[in-house]
């Protein structure tokens, strides 16, 4: 009996004990759960910034997703298109070749810049003709406009049916012999071209359409004597004789003339 009233003596006092010690860390622990408390906002709060700084990338990862999603039919399909274009080349194409192809390139590369250096000058040249040509192109056009509506082109034209036909017909020794022929009769031309010359011929030519030859009756060597009184037929012999006597000279210039210088040549 008196063990277990000890007993439970020590039992109330250890009890005491831990109530007592139980009050005194009571605002120990109140401290504490509001320091867990406090630290538990802060928290909160960083994870609420770190949630709006996000936002925005996340919003850019969904439009990012948009595009992918609708980006990936069109590629297959355009996946699919370069491969069906690139099986019918496949025959015909290597690597090799495109191996090739770009050593090719690397060795032309001064030749590509010089070629672009010469685009160059050549771009330069034409912005500097082309205000030249706006204001000569449209005369330009005028004036074959004004050949065309002159008849110049279609006499050119007929002109290369007259070369076809003397090619027909002539040798090209025949043609550099009238070639010559032409050049003499230049000359001749030349020398006719003269005022007088030309009054003369004139003349000549308006002789038969002044003339009525079916009036024309034989003349003996009386009527010659009679016809002489006329001053009409004076006139005329007048003329005849001048004419005769230009005539003569014809004679000293085919005498030096190539045929006779020729000639001489051969029987000396």
């Amino acid at each position: 009996m008196g063990v277990l009233e000890h007993d439970a003596q020590g039992s109330r006092a250890s009890a005491g004990a831990s109530v007592h010690h139980g009050r005194q860390d009571a605002p120990q622990l109140r401290m504490k759960v509001e320091g867990d408390m406090e630290n538990e906002k802060l928290i909160l709060e960083r994870l609420d910034r770190i949630e709006a700084g996000l936002a925005p990338l996340t919003r850019a990862a969904e439009t990012v997703g948009e595009l992918k999603r609708d980006l990936t039919p069109l590629a297959n399909h355009a996946v699919q298109m370069v491969i069906k274009e690139l099986q019918d080349v496949e025959s015909s194409f290597q690597l090799e070749d495109l191996a090739e192809m770009v050593k090719q390139f690397l060795r032309s590369v001064r030749n590509i810049s010089y070629s672009l250096r010469q685009l160059g000058n050549i771009i330069d040249f034409i912005n500097t003709l082309e205000p030249l040509l706006k204001s000569s192109v449209p005369q330009m056009i005028n004036y074959l406009d004004d050949l065309e509506q002159k008849g110049v082109f279609r006499i050119l034209n007929a002109t290369l049916g007259v070369r076809a036909k003397i090619a027909e017909k002539y040798t090209p020794e025949d043609i550099e012999q009238i070639g010559d022929g032409l050049v003499s009769l230049l000359g001749l031309a030349k020398k006719i071209s003269c005022p007088e010359a030309i009054t003369f011929l004139q003349g000549v030519v308006e002789i038969p359409g002044k003339m009525d030859l079916t009036a024309a009756k034989e003349v003996g060597p009386l009527s010659l004597l009679f016809a002489g009184s006329n001053k009409e037929v004076k006139e005329g012999l007048g003329v005849l004789i001048e004419l005769t006597k230009g005539l003569g000279k014809l004679r000293n210039n085919c005498a030096n003339g190539p045929a006779h210088s020729d000639s001489r040549t051969e029987y000396s």
